[in-house]
């Protein structure tokens, strides 16, 4: 029987138990030197002149983005070395004794602002998610779409596990006290631009959406909104937003570019005037996928090879993920614990590879039956591309 949430977090690991159990206590999250918010000062020149903060050496580099190489990863939590950075701006530096949250709008009964300490004082949740960006498969576009999409072309690992702890935003709302006729929460960044993307109300107070300040147990660190960012489970990752610096609840539904023309599906089946003002399909969940923990293309050497991948849905748990080669027989491979809703799931399948090219599929189906598709409508900017993907490997 798969473990349940509660098992895996009381197992997963002393250091993330740690971070959860300090959080209760209202006590500072366990840092370690590199994240630290004072190393803002003292950061080598060459360095304040990259938009992150990390060493960028693993990644595929973007212009603000970093992408993992999902080859790289051995567990089923991603460290924060390796996460992929999703960045609209570069990596701000913020100082958590004078950071403040503010919470406004026409619903609610009163402005607050909040401190950081302040938001370690109210109770402590734990949850573990994925998050993805919603263009994550964008520049396999042209492989199997048979067109380019706009936006930024990341291959397939603009997507990352982890247990993140924090304060449920529906925690913070109550202290400003949210009125019945609230519509609509958003989040606004403290980076460049003060990135930000509503969602309904009814999102925002979801238990599991959370206002989080660690990350596997550790301080979060400045890549992934230090001192405070938005877990949004399920949801695009444009909607866990980073730095949280202001909300904003509102009695009318907000509009803003990230949901009329940025993270919005435009093509023929979403017509526009269907969704005005935005120029097609607000994005909200994301979607069911897997895909090989392989280089693109592959290279692998003759005889049994074992390979790993990674499956995830928004619905629920993985229920199962099969494999083919060279559009053969459907094999089922094997999920590798923990099997947990909202978190993705480690598999393996074993191959007797023999010399040549090969194309290497794999599809996943969650609980609900949701499964990838072979084929679906294509979206100007290339968004929630989860097609069963032909992976190229040679064998040597």
């Amino acid at each position: 029987m798969a473990p349940t949430r509660r098992t895996f977090l009381r197992t997963v690991s002393a250091v993330g138990a740690a971070g959860a159990t300090l959080g209760l206590v209202g006590c500072r999250p366990g840092s370690e030197e590199e994240t630290s918010p004072s190393r803002g000062a003292g950061q080598l020149a060459a360095e304040e002149r990259l938009p992150w903060v990390k060493d960028p050496s693993p990644f595929i580099r973007h212009p603000t983005n970093l992408e993992t190489r999902l080859e790289e990863l051995d567990g089923f939590l991603t460290p924060k070395e390796l996460f992929f950075v999703r960045n609209h701006a570069p990596t701000p530096r913020i100082d958590a004794e004078s950071y403040r949250l503010r919470i406004e709008g026409d619903s609610i009964e009163r402005p607050v602002d909040l401190s950081y300490d302040d938001l370690l004082r109210l109770p402590s949740q734990t949850v573990v998610s994925y998050l993805e960006c919603a263009g994550n498969w964008r520049g396999l576009y042209p492989t199997v779409m048979g067109q380019t999409a706009s936006g930024g072309q990341w291959n397939r690992g603009a997507v990352g596990c982890a247990t993140w702890s924090g304060v449920s935003v529906a925690s913070v709302l109550e202290v400003a006290g949210v009125k019945p006729d609230a519509v609509d929460v958003n989040l606004f960044g403290l980076d460049d631009g003060a990135f930000n993307r509503p969602m309904p109300v009814e999102k925002a107070l979801d238990a599991d959406t959370i206002l989080a300040y660690t990350m596997n147990g550790l301080e979060l660190p400045p890549d992934h909104g230090y001192p405070i960012r938005a877990v949004v489970p399920g949801w695009a990752g444009s909607n866990s937003v980073k730095w949280v610096g202001r909300i904003e609840v509102t009695a009318e539904k907000q509009w803003v570019k990230n949901n009329t023309t940025s993270y919005v599906l435009i093509g023929p089946e979403w017509p526009a005037e269907e969704y005005e003002p935005a120029e097609g399909a607000p994005i909200t969940t994301l979607n069911v996928k897997s895909t090989l923990a392989l280089p693109w293309p592959a290279e692998v050497a003759a005889g049994e090879r074992r390979l790993r991948g990674f499956a995830y849905s928004p619905n629920g748990r993985i229920r199962q993920v099969e494999w083919s080669v060279d559009k053969g027989e459907w094999r089922q491979a094997r999920l590798i614990p923990p099997v947990l809703e909202r978190a993705w799931v480690r598999f393996e399948l074993t191959w007797t590879a023999t010399p040549g090219e090969h194309v290497v599929r794999v599809r996943a189906t969650d609980a609900r039956g949701n499964a990838q598709p072979m084929s679906q409508p294509a979206n100007r900017k290339g968004y929630l591309l989860n097609v069963v993907l032909p992976h190229p490997v040679t064998v040597l």
